[in-house]
């Protein structure tokens, strides 16, 4: 069975800097159908406007993953990274046993927007760490692009867990293939598509178990993120 986190059901957080949504609970949003699915935690869609940021704050034991979709955010930790993360980029901080962080809008007059996507590692306590790639040429199909493993131009991930995106174009049609022991979910990130003439929105995520499901037919081009999880 597919459950849909539908766009329109998401948590929301508005602040004067930031506009925030959440698939996931977090914060204020506290849904006890929403605490995850396996080792992904937090998914969140973030809008800060020119000038503003998260200020410097701490996590821990927590593999946490930012792509921007338009605009930039200059980054700074205290393990020595100051860093400017752009659109086609992707950016994984491994926490370990503590680290302190700021993620700030670059720009004076452009409204910085952006994924947050925290993912439970497997293995807790070590050195905190940063990785930072461009991410692959798009294509219309998944590309994976972080993984357990790890690789050339691949984000490693402390967690039994790949991510793989996509762009695909209008009239595409985009399978979610089962694999034995793993379960998937799937992220729209940008345009239209629809799942058994069920319409999914930018915004909205598909919570797959095991079973074989239907083709994502994209009405308009667009982005989506597959989550290849542990079961």
């Amino acid at each position: 069975m597919v459950l849909i986190h539908d766009s329109m059901h998401r948590g929301h957080t508005r602040q004067g800097w930031l506009d925030s949504f959440h698939t996931f609970s977090f914060g204020g949003f506290a849904d006890p159908t929403r605490m995850g699915y396996g080792a992904l935690r937090v998914i969140n869609e973030d809008r800060i406007i020119p000038g503003s940021g998260f200020s410097a704050h701490g996590h821990d034991n927590m593999d946490i993953l930012t792509l921007p979709l338009s605009g930039a955010l200059r980054h700074k930790d205290t393990i020595g990274n100051v860093t400017v993360i752009r659109p086609g980029e992707a950016q994984l901080m491994s926490a370990g046993s503590g680290i302190r962080h700021e993620e700030m809008n670059a720009s004076d007059d452009e409204t910085a927007h952006f994924l947050q996507i925290w993912i439970i590692p497997e293995e807790f306590g070590g050195a905190p760490t940063y990785q930072q790639i461009a991410l692959p040429e798009e294509t219309r199909d998944w590309s994976l692009f972080a993984s357990r493993d790890g690789g050339k131009d691949m984000l490693k991930l402390i967690s039994d867990t790949a991510i793989s995106i996509a762009a695909p174009q209008e009239g595409d049609r985009l399978t979610v293939t089962p694999k034995p022991g793993r379960r998937r979910f799937v992220q729209i990130v940008e345009g239209l598509a629809t799942l058994e003439g069920e319409r999914l929105n930018p915004g909205t995520g598909l919570q797959i178990g095991t079973e074989d499901i239907g083709p994502i037919d994209w009405v308009t081009g667009g982005k989506a993120l597959l989550f290849d999880l542990k079961q």
